[in-house]
């Protein structure tokens, strides 16, 4: 271990010579990739197959119930009934989880800007400021700087459960992990020929990825969600779905539980608060884009239900007007401490709402021009951005197990577009190497890890049914 250490610190320092102002103190392209293929004395890449849990390893029940703490207290009995519905469902909700086990497992010491909740629902299509549809990841709220393979053994999971959720084959859960991580490698060691700027530059346009899918159903399926994403109008779709004109005021409309107005008289406090905080919210912008928003008035806000694990978070709608037909939907979701804190250290931001906001800007190929943040005046932290921007999610619980391993192979490629960004993909491509003995490890670990997690969603059944902790679903 003392020499792992030290292999590291010597890592650290070397890659900590791009700040010299001399261009050549940095070690060259094949001078870090051999400071990577020499992590494997100390880290071999066979060592990652293992899932082994303490005897101290922490109660899964205790941890969601950590989980908990900070969330509105009357929407944790519907985050528990989203967690309910599957071993994926209660994978989702459970980053803490898995982050307390991720911090025992064998890591090179290559640190980059993780996403920290990596599970194949975190990835999508949405359009670029120039209004280009790429895809990526598109949920960051965990994001932090950690260990490169913590990312990645949680992405690889997710696809077993989520193969195992439709009922395909244990065969194609692996064929599905392996697809994940031999994306991943192989992309890296494209990353890692390429000029710094080349790698900042990149992404993976929604045209050239979708052309690679095989299925003839698939293809005319995305076809449809592509050309209807394009036609996407703020005006048209969403103004309609989401909000009404009453006496000529427009407001967001009320869908409970989703979407809620708090009754009088906590509804003018609210947008009191909100009024109080926006203006704040528009000093993160850029010059330009702040210029931008100047143009819209804030109309309402309204609270919404988002997502398994942000389930109780404080999140709001706002609708703004530039003008009688020109809306402007935000989204503002409160930003706690990243799950994987207490093992991969604190964030240098104060306030979580920028170190999500920042994380964004590392690890996307492009981000939503609104990303901004704000303290509230109860000391939460929030960020902002666009509610709906031609996002595609994708349909996972409608794929086979061929458009399982395309789909794998796409979170694979913006995965380690991510960490090449952020981190240095010539020593992690030199670490993974040629061959697939990495790939191999993962997709054991990915199987045992998903073992593991259906034994914690039994245990999370069992206090449900004792009552330790209560759930409501949303079909009752």
């Amino acid at each position: 271990m003392k020499q792992l250490e030290k292999k590291q610190e010597s890592l650290a320092a070397d890659l900590a010579s791009n700040s010299s102002n001399s261009y050549s103190a940095r070690p060259s392209r094949n001078e870090r990739r051999a400071l990577g293929k020499s992590l494997r004395d100390q880290c071999p890449r066979s060592s990652h197959s293992n899932w082994n849990p303490s005897a101290d390893r922490p109660d899964p029940i205790a941890l969601i119930e950590d989980s908990n703490q900070g969330r509105m207290q009357q929407l944790v009995p519907l985050r528990h009934g989203r967690m309910l519905q599957s071993p994926f469902a209660f994978f989702r909700g459970a980053a803490l989880n898995m982050a307390a086990d991720l911090a025992g497992t064998p890591a090179t010491g290559i640190h980059v800007q993780a996403c920290g909740d990596c599970h194949l629902m975190n990835f999508g299509a949405f359009a670029t400021p120039e209004r280009r549809i790429i895809f990526d990841i598109n949920d960051l709220d965990e994001t932090l700087p950690a260990p490169w393979e913590w990312d990645l053994k949680r992405l690889a999971t997710s696809f077993v459960l989520a193969c195992r959720d439709n009922g395909l084959s244990e065969e194609d859960g692996r064929d599905a992990a392996l697809a994940c991580v031999q994306s991943y490698r192989e992309h890296m060691a494209e990353f890692s020929e390429l000029s710094e700027l080349d790698i900042w530059y990149a992404s993976i346009d929604s045209e050239t990825l979708f052309s690679k899918i095989k299925d003839e159903e698939t293809i005319e399926r995305v076809k449809k969600r592509l050309a209807k994403a394009r036609e996407h109008n703020v005006l048209e779709h969403d103004f309609p779905q989401l909000a009404s004109v009453t006496g000529g005021k427009p407001m967001i409309r009320d869908n409970p539980p989703l979407i809620y107005h708090p009754q009088s008289p906590d509804r003018e406090e609210l947008m009191t608060r909100v009024c109080a905080s926006f203006e704040k919210y528009s000093d993160t912008l850029q010059a330009d884009r702040k210029q931008l928003l100047s143009r819209f008035q804030l109309v309402d806000a309204a609270l919404k239900v988002v997502g398994v694990g942000s389930v109780g978070t404080y999140c709001f709608i706002l609708l703004l007007m530039a003008s009688e037909d020109d809306p402007l939907f935000l989204q503002v979701k409160q930003a706690r401490p990243s799950v994987l804190e207490p093992y991969a250290g604190k964030s240098p931001y104060t306030n979580h709402g920028e170190r999500i906001v920042n994380g964004h800007r590392l690890m996307q190929s492009a981000s939503d021009i609104f990303l901004g943040w704000v303290e509230g005046d109860a000391g939460r932290h929030y960020y902002v951005r666009q509610l709906r921007d031609m996002k595609i999610k994708p349909l996972v619980e409608i794929f086979t197990a061929s458009v399982m391993c395309e789909y794998a192979e796409a979170c694979g490629w913006a995965l380690a577009h991510a960490h090449a960004r952020s981190g240095d993909p010539s020593t992690i491509s030199g670490y993974l190497g040629k061959n697939d003995s990495f790939d191999k490890a993962l997709a054991d670990f990915a199987k045992a890890y998903a073992d593991q997690t259906e034994i914690d969603y039994d245990a999370f059944r069992k206090s449900i049914r004792s009552g330790r902790l209560e759930a409501y679903t949303e079909d009752q």
